[in-house]
């Protein structure tokens, strides 16, 4: 099983987008987290059975200050659900996409993560996400 587990934006500034976004939402957010292995600080609002994730760069090396230095804010990946994140990098490597991290690594909100490039899928950063069970 497969689902869209939430939609990335890039902000420049997280206080003021939360704002921003609960007023859009009509509800505040339920969860702020900083990743420091990706210097990113992350705001998640629930959305029906999918999210949105908010990020905000902590460093300027990271990833997502590269990516509103080049495009400015917006979105910045979209991210499904799988049931076996090894199983599902294996499937897409040997499909021929191209992974951006061998292992998956912890990322925000209890999940394992891994990316696959945007040039493997027309232009879009995807990421795959599974629930730590602890």
């Amino acid at each position: 099983m497969i689902r869209l587990e939430h939609l990335g934006i890039a902000v420049k500034n997280l206080e003021e987008s939360n704002e921003l976004f609960e007023k859009i939402l009509g509800r505040p957010l339920y969860k702020v987290e900083e990743v420091e292995s990706e210097h990113v600080k992350t705001a998640f609002f629930k959305i029906g059975e999918s999210k949105i994730e908010l990020l905000e760069a902590t460093a300027p090396e990271s990833a997502i200050a590269r990516y509103v230095e080049k495009r400015g804010e917006g979105i910045h990946h979209v991210a499904f659900e799988v049931e076996d994140i090894y199983a599902e990098m294996e499937r897409l490597k040997a499909e021929g996409f191209r992974l951006l991290n061998e292992e998956p690594k912890r990322g925000a909100d209890n999940k394992l993560v891994c990316f696959v490039h945007p040039k493997s899928a027309n232009g879009v950063l995807l990421e795959l996400c599974q629930e730590i069970k602890e």
